[in-house]
C-alpha cells in the first residue's frame, strides 16, 4: 500500500537511511555500555555499575523508538550485528578497558551519537518531518547530558 504522509518517497528513504545510522550507533553504544556494566572493576565499581545500567536501559528503549520511526516512514529497520557494524560510526572495543578508559570511551560514544543525530537535520527539515526532528532533538539532549555526566567523572 502506498504511504501518503506528506513526505516524498525520496525524502522518506533518505530519512530512513539516516535513522538507520542512528539506530546502529545507538545499538552499538548500548552493547558497549552493557559490556562495561558487566566488566567494570575498581574503586568506582558501584557508582559506574549502576550508572552504566541506567544508561544501557535508556539506550535499549531508544533503539525501539528509532526503529519504529524507520518503519513509520516505510522502510525496514536494520537489525543484525553485521548491518550495525557497517552502519555505525562507533567501533567495538577489544578487551576490557580500565574503568577510567571505559568512561572516556563512553563519552566518545555519546558524542558520536549526537553527531549522527545532528547530521540528519538537513533532510528532516527539507521534508518538514517534525516527528523525526522531535525524536532527534530528544536523543541529542539526552546524549549531551549523559556525555557531560560522564566527563564530570574524569575531572
Amino acid at each position: 500500500m502506498n504511504i501518503n504522509i506528506g513526505i516524498t518517497p525520496e525524502n522518506r528513504e533518505e530519512i530512513a537511511t539516516g535513522l538507520s545510522r542512528l539506530l546502529a550507533d545507538t545499538y552499538t553504544l548500548y552493547l558497549k555500555t552493557h559490556n562495561f556494566h558487566w566488566n567494570v572493576t575498581g574503586p568506582m565499581f558501584q557508582t559506574l555499575h549502576l550508572m552504566f545500567e541506567t544508561q544501557y536501559t535508556e539506550l535499549a528503549l531508544a533503539v525501539d523508538l528509532i526503529a519504529e520511526r524507520i518503519r513509520s516512514v516505510g522502510f525496514p529497520a536494520p537489525g543484525t550485528y553485521k548491518q550495525y557494524a557497517e552502519l555505525s560510526s562507533i567501533k567495538e572495543e577489544q578487551g576490557i578497558p580500565k574503568a577510567q578508559d571505559m568512561i572516556r570511551i563512553l563519552v566518545e560514544g555519546q558524542e558520536a551519537v549526537v553527531r549522527t543525530a545532528r547530521s540528519l537535520y538537513p533532510v528532516v527539515e527539507k521534508a518538514s518531518d517534525e516527528a523525526t526532528a522531535d525524536l532527534l532533538t530528544q536523543r541529542i539532549q539526552l546524549h549531551e547530558k549523559t556525555a557531560w555526566m560522564l566527563r564530570s567523572l574524569l575531572e
